[in-house]
């Protein structure tokens, strides 16, 4: 089977690779990335994780700024690929692209759908709390995320679980998923069982105001969601004591303060205890502006902060909690 495969993140890079070593059954006859961008402090034009792999892998890369447009559909006709395998990619793949190979579009994505279609369905089942995420492959339709399931996997979300933990697993499974579902496609073996309409949620794309803490309207438990939902990117952040601070990690004790929520109310060896809504917050690693991750009890120490002060959300927008 020829595949012309579409990805561009790191979570796509498995998949890849797993075409590359199923070669003797399915052939990639190129790759489609996003173009390169500004990236890091010098704002170096840098390549995108599946184009390292690519090149390093030897296929031709193309990177059209939009994939919809002239001359780009051209290509693909030209490539002539049976399937177009889409992971992770960044664009919407027209319909009469998908409508140029005879299997049309599979796509990798990494939730058990139809619940958290969209850009970011790992921050949102961390944020609201689900008890399992997963990978699915699907028929693709022009419409996002919406079309009919061939295989799907499931993965229990650790109360530990971050978007770091899950992400390389989660991209794993997806590879063997693809793999299984491309030669389903080919011997005849699978189908696809349309999406229910019950159940589906979405996940919209991951903004830094997303990742601002509110002890005031939020209870410890969905703050500690939120940091793992945003951690490393784009972060949780909350203001104490006139400085944004990232909060890297932290745990819940489960009593009720009499301090009003947003309230320091002890600097404790593990760091900040903080009242929430429901429970305290105990920031325990933090990263300051402009400077590098530390313990929050050093952090706190070395700022002097003290019962009593106000952490404060950072948000210019009075926000209703994603979950």
């Amino acid at each position: 089977m020829k595949v012309l495969f579409f990805g561009t993140s790191a979570f796509a890079v498995p998949t890849l690779q797993a075409i590359h070593d199923a070669g003797f059954r399915h052939r990639v006859v190129g790759v489609v990335t996003q173009p390169d961008r500004p990236s890091g402090r010098g704002m170096k034009l840098a390549m995108t994780p599946v184009k390292e792999l690519a090149l390093h892998l030897g296929y031709d890369v193309y990177q059209p700024e939009k994939v919809r447009r002239s001359p780009f559909l051209e290509v693909v006709r030209n490539l002539a690929p049976d399937v177009l395998v889409v992971v992770s990619f960044g664009q919407i793949i027209p319909q009469k692209m998908l409508d140029i190979p005879r299997y049309g579009g599979v796509n990798v994505h990494a939730s058990l759908l139809p619940r958290w279609r969209g850009a970011a369905p790992i921050h949102h089942a961390i944020l609201a709390g689900d008890a399992e995420t997963g990978v699915a492959t699907m028929q693709m339709e022009a419409t996002l995320d919406t079309g009919p399931v061939y295989q799907e996997e499931r993965l229990p979300i650790r109360p530990q679980d971050t978007v770091t933990t899950l992400e390389p697993i989660l991209a794993e499974m997806g590879a063997r998923l693809l793999i299984t579902t491309l030669d389903g496609l080919e011997s005849g073996d699978i189908i696809s069982t349309p999406q229910s309409v019950d159940g589906m949620t979405y996940a919209s794309p991951v903004t830094r105001e997303m990742g601002m803490l509110d002890p005031e309207r939020e209870s410890a438990t969905e703050m500690l969601r939120r940091i793992r939902a945003f951690t490393p990117r784009p972060g949780a952040f909350i203001g104490v004591g006139g400085k944004t601070l990232k909060t890297l990690d932290a745990r819940i004790e489960n009593t009720q303060s009499d301090s009003p929520p947003g309230t320091i109310i002890a600097i404790l060896k593990e760091g900040i205890a903080l009242a929430a809504r429901e429970d305290v917050l105990i920031l325990t690693r933090i990263q300051p502006e402009n400077k590098g991750a530390m313990s929050a009890a050093d952090y706190a120490r070395g700022a002097r902060l003290e019962a009593g002060m106000k952490a404060l959300s950072l948000s210019e927008n009075n926000r209703d909690a994603d979950a």
